[in-house]
């Protein structure tokens, strides 16, 4: 019998590439310096470069990047935060942790995206900031949120974390708001071995709180000028992601020509297929299709070794830890509806076209 199939694998990344990935360890072990050296201070220049932005400020995980962002950018208790509750949880623990509420508007139902036309009815007094996400790889339409933005006076933080290399209009993702942020969590387009996250900005001023913020509000050992944090990159991911960072267009394209295989191979199928927006470069974080059928195919494709996965399977709103944010059952209806029947086939860049092929094969049989 066949190997089972997953929805996402490293181990076959690290057979090509660990003689890079272990001399990038052993370099860092060498250099006699484990925490803020020069391997974060190389990658935080070359990823900012690689995205168009002047400033990197590397920090330990994606969802402390949201909560440095908001702090950076003056957020208070009681303050409104926009976003969409069809994410991964950390953008929403993280507007929580930064003191702020999340307020939520629905999707558009064919991309999944934040729908722009939604944001203005969602402004209030009390709201200070819209973060967009730029989910499972590819942009939300950002010249109508800077523009919404612009007229209310509201900051504007990308979530990039599902969108490392995706373009709208000729710019990157995280080169299109006040600070950026993203993830370096294993499974992404570029990920570490380990959580890792990054703030990006064009800003000298938020470049130098950012880098105070995560750092205990010091900018210098053992004296503090503002309350700060302990959310440091390690030296040991950033050393490895400058090795993967020389890699990532690679990565892109085997992610889009998977995609492009199965857009061949399913466009006869009942499956509602994942739809570019035309703005620009969709990356393929996930690929994500659509079936009012889902758990029993998902179920059935189990059973022939093929482990599928769905993102995400309860938006934030209906969560238990969530529900005092309001709205409740009903009030985001295409998000709700796109929970019960989206899931995502396997994508990472060292699956085979086998394998594609594989997979295509269960799913035409159980459909």
């Amino acid at each position: 019998m066949s190997s089972d199939i997953r929805v996402w694998g490293y181990l076959r990344e690290y057979t090509q590439e660990k003689e890079d990935i272990m001399r990038a360890v052993e370099s860092v072990f060498q250099s006699g310096m484990l925490i803020l050296g020069e391997n974060v201070k190389a990658f935080e220049q070359e990823y900012a470069s690689y995205c168009g932005v002047a400033y990197g400020i590397g920090c330990d995980n994606g969802t402390n990047a949201i909560s440095l962002a908001l702090h950076a950018v003056g957020i208070k208790p009681g303050d409104e935060v926009i976003t969409v509750s069809n994410t991964a949880i950390p953008t929403v623990s993280a507007i929580i942790s930064a003191g702020a509420k999340p307020v939520f508007v629905d999707i558009d139902p064919s991309t999944y995206l934040m729908d722009v036309s939604k944001i203005e009815e969602a402004i209030t007094s009390r709201t200070r900031a819209i973060i967009p996400v730029h989910l499972f790889g590819q942009c939300v339409d950002m010249d109508v949120i800077n523009d919404i933005a612009s007229r209310h006076n509201l900051f504007v933080i990308e979530d990039c974390a599902q969108a490392h290399g995706a373009t709208y209009k000729g710019k990157k993702a995280g080169a299109m708001s006040h600070i950026s942020t993203t993830s370096f969590y294993p499974t992404k387009v570029l990920g570490a071995y380990g959580d890792g996250g990054m703030m990006l900005a064009n800003s000298g001023e938020y470049d130098a709180k950012l880098r105070r913020l995560r750092f205990y509000g010091a900018e210098q050992t053992y004296y503090a000028i503002e309350h700060g944090y302990n959310s440091r990159l390690d030296e040991v991911q950033a050393a490895i992601l400058r090795t993967k960072l020389q890699r990532i267009e690679q990565y892109i394209e085997r992610r889009r020509e998977i995609a492009q295989m199965y857009n061949t191979l399913l466009a006869e199928t009942s499956l509602s297929l994942p739809v570019e927006t035309g703005n620009g470069r969709h990356v393929y974080y996930l690929y994500v299709v659509r079936h009012s059928n889902r758990d029993a195919i998902i179920s059935k494709l189990r059973e022939k070794g093929i482990f599928l996965n769905i993102s995400y399977p309860t938006p934030i709103h209906l969560m238990e830890a969530y529900k005092h944010l309001g709205g409740g059952e009903d009030s985001l209806p295409n998000t709700e509806c796109a929970a019960r029947e989206i899931f995502s086939l396997p994508m990472f860049p060292s699956l085979t076209n086998e394998e594609v092929e594989r997979v295509v094969a269960a799913l035409k049989e159980v459909l």
